[in-house]
């Protein structure tokens, strides 16, 4: 058993407490939160005292760990489509044991930065032997893609090949979870949507889809033009496969999810309040068409890779003032330069100094184990087994430059 207290205890399911205590046992379960240091008149045990805020542990929603080897291998600030080719140039040049030692290096650094959970897209088995170790908990979104219908069929059994070989590695007391994803709307034909929405709504399975993280992925939807429309026909790609729908790629793609539970729009770097209002009117309507219903909407921000690529960040004061549920994630080495959530805290930060610690230690934690149906974490309740992280070096309830993270539990 331990008793930790620091300046400041973030629950995240209620307001933070000065000099608060929590009890764990000896499996990192919570027994107690106390309100006050003061209230414990007779420990059980050496209450450790730390300087800083103590919250739980960060789940990353967004991570491509199967890229962990590109590792400043990508060019920065080359745009979508820049970025696009340099990947593709530089995927596949490394052989299988260096990008599985990648991989586990990887894992190493997130657990040495406070993360507990991970939603990871999968397009191979390359890190299904690491996921099997159990040092995290992960979700895999098996990530599919294809602009051909005719293929469809082909490329969503390939995707459930994948689906039993990591489902063969799950034990009776360690599941490994999955679902089905599409990649993101310009990757995608109708019917190969169609299938990941069926699945997923057989299986009450979350999906996650990239979004808006470029300016050019509209054009592509608005009017078949635009720099990224030009580049993939530079790149060989079937031009005519692509629909042209008048509307932004958001409101092209998700009418053939809406009947999905839980649905993970990730970047959304050129999301605009327009487009929060939207995605809300859509969920209100299914609601009261489907009273069995209750699909929810996630945003995924993976600032640094924002910035990696496009030099550019979301406007955050719009999902706050939509109060939409956001979480952070990393995305992948090949994009950003670590895989720490809390550096993603600190970018966000330093261009939005107003926006509260509370809420994105909240975007940080619950809301990214509510997404990923982590049960047991993203609040220190108890009961629960969320991990605790000790932020250092804060400024009262302010995070800077030079704060740090230590993993306690």
């Amino acid at each position: 058993m331990r008793q930790i207290s620091a300046d400041y205890i973030f629950p995240v399911s209620s307001e933070p407490i000065k000099n608060g205590l929590v009890t764990i046992d000896d499996a990192g379960v919570v027994l107690n939160v106390a309100a006050n240091i003061s209230e414990i008149e007779n420990p059980k045990c050496e209450i450790e005292f730390y300087e800083g805020i103590i919250c739980p542990g960060f789940i990353n929603t967004h991570c491509h760990l199967e890229l962990s080897h590109l590792r400043g291998q990508v060019a920065e600030h080359t745009g979508m489509t820049g970025f696009i080719n340099d990947f593709i140039n530089k995927r596949t040049a490394f052989p299988v044991e260096e990008i599985e030692l990648a991989i586990g290096n990887a894992e190493t650094e997130m657990i040495k930065n406070g993360i507990v959970a991970v939603g990871d897209i999968s397009n191979n088995s390359n890190t299904f032997k690491q996921k099997a170790k159990g040092n995290l908990a992960y979700h895999t979104f098996i990530e599919i893609f294809n602009l051909d219908p005719a293929k469809a069929e082909e490329v969503f059994e390939k995707a459930l090949n994948l689906r039993d070989q990591l489902q063969q590695l799950s034990t009776f007391n360690f599941q490994l979870f999955n679902s089905i994803v599409p990649h993101a709307p310009y990757t995608m034909s109708e019917r190969l949507l169609k299938m990941i929405e069926g699945y997923a709504v057989e299986n009450k399975s979350t999906i996650s889809i990239h979004n808006q993280e470029s300016e050019g992925e509209s054009e592509l939807f608005i009017s078949k033009s635009g720099v990224m429309f030009d580049a993939f026909r530079a790149m060989g790609l079937n031009a005519d496969l692509m629909q042209k729908t008048g509307v932004n790629s958001l409101r092209s793609t998700l009418p053939f999810l809406k009947n999905v539970s839980k649905i993970l729009l990730v970047h959304n770097t050129f999301t605009s309040k327009e487009d929060i209002d939207w995605v809300n009117s859509q969920l209100s309507d299914l609601t009261s068409q489907v009273s069995h219903l209750t699909s929810q909407i996630y945003f995924c921000t993976c600032p640094n890779a924002n910035l990696y690529i496009e030099n550019r960040l979301p406007n955050y004061n719009y999902f706050i003032e939509k109060n939409a549920r956001v979480t952070i994630g990393t995305d992948s080495l090949a994009s950003n330069w670590t895989l720490s959530v809390l550096d993603e805290l600190k970018t966000i930060t330093k261009y939005y100094p107003d926006i509260p610690l509370q809420t994105l230690i909240t975007w940080a934690t619950k809301n990214g184990a509510e997404l990923l149906g982590f049960t047991q974490l993203g609040t220190i309740e108890k009961g629960k087994k969320p991990g605790l992280n000790l932020l250092k070096n804060v400024n009262g309830l302010k995070i800077s430059e030079q704060t740090e993270v230590l993993k306690l539990i």
